[in-house]
């Protein structure tokens, strides 16, 4: 008798059991299955990867391995290529396909994916994606996309497998962070990974954290417990955005419960998958503007003083500079003041997108390209198709740090600036400021100069269908919000 078939299951950013399309086709064949992670050393010295999202992955690789582990098949994890991964597999065992989901993250991603494909034609192996998100490949139209995905996150939930038939490949050691040539961050805080935890974080949530939801997302105070922390979990794929969507569903049902807090936290969920098909869509926009008339809009590099007053927390506006600090620090903060320090990078700082965009992701614990790119450029005012979103520092902090816990927590040089003055400390005397810089611009010229700029490329192109085009092809068919100072 030859070798039995195997089914392999490439785990990439869907590091679970529950509700796991791939991993219930492979076990649903009834031949052995082979689970795999493959820590890859071209996306681990990619710019936009730090050592903190390493850490978080090998959080949720230890985790899968222990889950498996129980149902017979514990992960078989590999630091290599994928494609000279699965080709030393293929000299050990009858491979006869590999599952994965459908990744929608930056350019080399998918470069990868598209060697696999290639690998596996060559060898005769199938290659089957399943979906896991809202986002979907090969979409020709946006009008019906918001019933598509519905249909997708109504459908039920995959179980998890009872148990898993095994191979007999050796499943290897899970490296530390040293043995990949990283050394870790020193943060104050990073959030935990893996299954067991993104489900506790889901539990919380929705049973005890929910109510109020709409009045703490964009507080960096109140956000900390007032928002989901469902953010890391939702990257690695360590849960299930159908079943969050699900749970949602099954709480609303409940009597007293706060609809309007989960219709709120609904809808970010269903945002998220929105700005995930904007770059599947379109994915040359990690690297240059969704409307082409941009491109040449700021400097190709950046204003050296301005950029180290950015990643340094040293701009002279508080509000930015603590949020700054405090993503360094944690590698999280509400999507409000991800918002106002893009803004203030993009608008008052004029740096690139491109490199801020980059210093962000590597300080956001929880980065996901498909949110994070599109939002940098909308942020940034280079879509071509998005009003323009720029914050006020000074209003941001009065609105949402009004007795100044925030600021004084991670800018202590203003302990001493009283309240009344702690949003424009610029106003008092130098010694009260503990060595803190004046403002390294004034934001209302600042502001005016990238209004008159951005204008220009807008008068350029008005009238002639672009931004028309860019409107059916990735805009949302919602209404626009109603406009408000920010």
């Amino acid at each position: 008798m030859g070798r039995p078939d195997v089914q392999i299951v490439w785990f990439k950013r869907d590091l679970r059991v529950h509700d796991h399309a791939s991993l219930t086709a492979a076990v649903s064949t009834g031949s052995p299955v082979l689970p795999l992670y493959v820590l890859e050393p071209s996306l681990i010295a990619h710019p936009h990867t730090s050592p903190r999202h390493i850490e978080l992955a090998l959080d949720g690789i230890t985790d899968l391995r222990e889950s498996l582990a129980a149902l017979g098949a514990p992960l078989v994890v590999r630091v290599g290529e994928v494609v000279d991964v699965l080709e030393g597999l293929f000299e050990q065992v009858a491979i006869d396909t590999v599952h994965s989901h459908e990744e929608f993250g930056t350019v080399a991603t998918w470069e990868r994916d598209h060697a696999v494909a290639t690998w596996c034609r060559t060898r005769g192996v199938r290659y089957r994606e399943h979906r896991q998100s809202g986002a979907m490949r090969g979409l020709t139209s946006r009008d019906a996309w918001s019933q598509q995905r519905m249909r997708l996150f109504n459908q039920p939930l995959h179980r998890r497998p009872a148990a898993i038939r095994p191979t007999e490949v050796a499943p290897g050691p899970i490296p530390e962070l040293r043995d990949l040539g990283l050394t870790a961050e020193t943060m104050d805080y990073r959030q935990q990974g893996g299954e067991n935890r993104g489900r506790e974080v889901m539990r919380s949530w929705l049973k005890e954290r929910v109510s109020g939801y709409e009045r703490h997302l964009s507080s960096p105070v109140s956000g900390w417990e007032g928002c989901s922390r469902l953010s890391v979990h939702l990257t690695l794929g360590t849960v299930s955005a159908r079943e969050v969507h699900a749970r949602v569903q099954a709480r609303k049902g409940e009597p007293a419960s706060p609809k309007f807090s989960l219709k709120a936290f609904e809808e970010r969920i269903a945002w998220r998958d929105h700005f995930a098909q904007k770059l599947e869509d379109a994915p040359h926009i990690e690297r240059s503007a969704l409307h082409p008339a941009f491109d040449a809009l700021r400097p190709a590099k950046p204003n050296p003083e301005a950029l180290d007053a950015f990643t340094q927390g040293r701009t002279g506006y508080p509000m930015v500079d603590a949020v700054l600090r405090s993503l360094a620090a944690t590698g999280w903060t509400t999507f409000r003041m991800r918002s106002m320090v893009t803004s203030f990078a993009s608008y008052d700082l004029w740096l690139p997108w491109q490199e801020t965009g980059r210093v962000l992701a590597r300080w956001f614990t929880d980065y996901d390209p498909g949110i994070h790119w599109p939002q940098i450029q909308m942020q940034s005012g280079i879509t071509g198709m998005n009003a323009l979103r720029i914050y006020d520092p000074v209003k941001q902090q009065i609105d949402h740090d009004p007795t100044g816990e925030f600021v004084r927590k991670w800018v202590p040089e203003l302990r001493d600036v009283p309240d009344s003055l702690l949003a424009t400390p610029w106003l008092v005397a130098t010694g009260e400021r503990h060595g803190y810089p004046d403002p390294i611009v004034d934001h209302a010229a600042a502001v005016s100069q990238a209004k008159r700029r951005i204008g220009a490329v807008r008068a350029q192109i008005r009238g002639d269908g672009s931004t028309k085009a860019l409107l059916e092809r990735h805009g949302s068919r919602r209404p626009p919000p109603a406009r408000r100072r920010r």
